[in-house]
């Protein structure tokens, strides 16, 4: 009983994984954020491989960074401040595209 319960949680969080990854990036490249941001290198604003080192190992990376999406910021990486998302992308949206981009290595 135990081994297929662990079985079916791996298969679960497997499939999560990837519709998260499918989503995020979907996300990214809908809402906008590819104008400032690339994965792997920087552009106007950090990459997000840079951004998911920084916040490494924080539990709170996940809430900080969806707030700072939302609203727009400054000084985390440099100067240049990074505006707030637009109205049309959903909290919901925001959260799934912060927890994709904490995943990139």
């Amino acid at each position: 009983m135990k081994v297929r319960y662990l079985a079916a949680m791996t298969l679960a969080l497997t499939v999560s994984a990837g519709a998260l990854a499918e989503d995020g990036q979907a996300l990214y490249k809908k809402s906008g954020c590819s104008a400032c941001h690339a994965l792997n290198k920087k552009n106007v604003g950090p990459a997000f491989t840079e951004v998911a080192a920084k916040y490494a190992g924080d539990s709170t990376a996940q809430a900080r960074l969806e707030k700072k999406v939302r609203s727009g910021g400054a000084g985390s990486f440099g100067s240049m401040p990074m505006p707030p998302a637009p109205a049309a992308v959903s909290d919901d949206s925001i959260k799934t595209l912060v927890a994709w981009i904490l995943t990139q290595k």
